[in-house]
Parts: structure tokens; C-alpha cells; sequence
């Protein structure tokens, strides 16, 4: 559940933007991003790789829209939220801390995360992610490209892939738990 709720900026800003502009959902985005920051803070937790890039896009998109008062189009500004949310994940596998490891340490105890197979499933849930998200800024890149497809095409183009990845996620974490715990490990 931690990890999914690590989207909720995207999903304020969704909201947000579609209900009121763009701005605003700048706006909704970093609030809820740096809510879920302060959360970690006050209940002694380290801050996490997606949460801390999310704070910092949405800050940045904020500040650049402050100053130079573009004239974002819907699909425009999201096609940057996304790319944004793909620099990040690949940013934490470059930097050897696939996104999904912070999280997936928090469900399974220190014996299993010594596991070299822990960070390999994390790899391979976290490019999952990344396909997702490429198929995401395609859905926008049509969209910008294409203004006469229906807007519903491309809404329903992202929350198919974002649901894969979900399901994803869930399903491997699931097969690979089972598979540990039959060769004796506690996760």
C-alpha cells in the first residue's frame, strides 16, 4: 500500500487539474507530495527515493510556472508530470536503489532482504513501472499530436498501463513471496 500511496501527488494533480487548470493541479500535487513527505519525518521514517523526486518535480514545475506563467494545455502539462515521474524511477535504478526496494523493505524482514534475488525482483518490478510509464508519455505524446482523438482514449490509454503495473507489482511480489518462503525464508 506505501508504494501506491507514493502516487497520490499524481493522482491530486490529476484531479485537480482536470476539475480546476493546470496551475492548480501544480498546486494539489505538491501539497499532497510534501504531506507524505512530512509523514515519513514525524513518524521517524527515511524519506524515500519516489517521494522525495515527486516533492521536488511538482516544487519545480511550481516555481517555473510561477515565474514564466506558461500556457500549459492539458495534455502538455501532463505528458511533463509523466516524464518527470519516469526521470525519477530511472534516476533510483541508476543510482542502484530501484524505486520498489524502499518499499518492498518495509514488507519483509532483514533475512530476506540480504536476499541477492530481493534486488533483482525489485529491478524487474521497477522497470514494469518504467514500461508502464513509456506507454503513459506515448498516450500523451498522441494526444498532443493527434488533438483529434478522443480525449477518453488517452485517459483510458494511462490508466490501462498504470493498472498493469499494479497488478504487476502485486502478482510478482506475490509469486516471488511464495517461492522464498518454500525454500525456507521468512518474507
Amino acid at each position: 500500500m506505501g508504494m501506491l500511496l507514493a502516487f497520490a501527488p499524481f493522482i491530486a494533480f490529476a484531479v485537480v487539474e482536470r476539475l480546476a487548470s493546470p496551475t492548480e493541479g501544480l498546486v494539489a500535487g505538491a501539497l499532497v507530495a510534501t504531506c507524505l513527505l512530512l509523514r515519513d519525518l514525524i513518524r521517524g521514517r527515511t524519506a524515500k527515493v519516489l517521494e522525495v523526486g515527486t516533492a521536488i518535480l511538482f516544487a519545480g514545475l511550481n516555481l517555473y510556472a510561477l515565474l514564466t506563467r506558461p500556457a500549459w494545455s492539458v495534455v502538455g502539462i501532463r505528458l511533463v508530470v509523466d516524464a518527470g515521474l519516469l526521470l525519477i524511477v530511472l534516476a533510483s535504478m541508476a543510482m542502484r536503489r530501484p524505486f520498489t526496494l524502499q518499499y518492498a523493505r518495509e514488507q519483509v524482514d532483514a533475512e530476506t532482504v540480504a536476499e541477492p534475488e530481493f534486488l533483482r525482483v525489485n529491478y524487474i518490478l521497477s522497470w514494469a513501472w518504467v514500461a508502464a510509464m513509456v506507454l503513459m508519455l506515448i498516450a500523451d505524446i498522441l494526444m498532443i499530436y493527434f488533438p483529434a482523438l478522443p480525449l477518453w482514449s488517452g485517459v483510458v490509454a494511462i490508466y490501462l498501463a498504470r493498472n498493469a503495473a499494479v497488478y504487476f507489482t502485486k502478482w510478482y511480489s506475490n509469486r516471488w513471496i511464495e517461492k522464498a518462503r518454500a525454500i525456507g525464508l521468512k518474507a
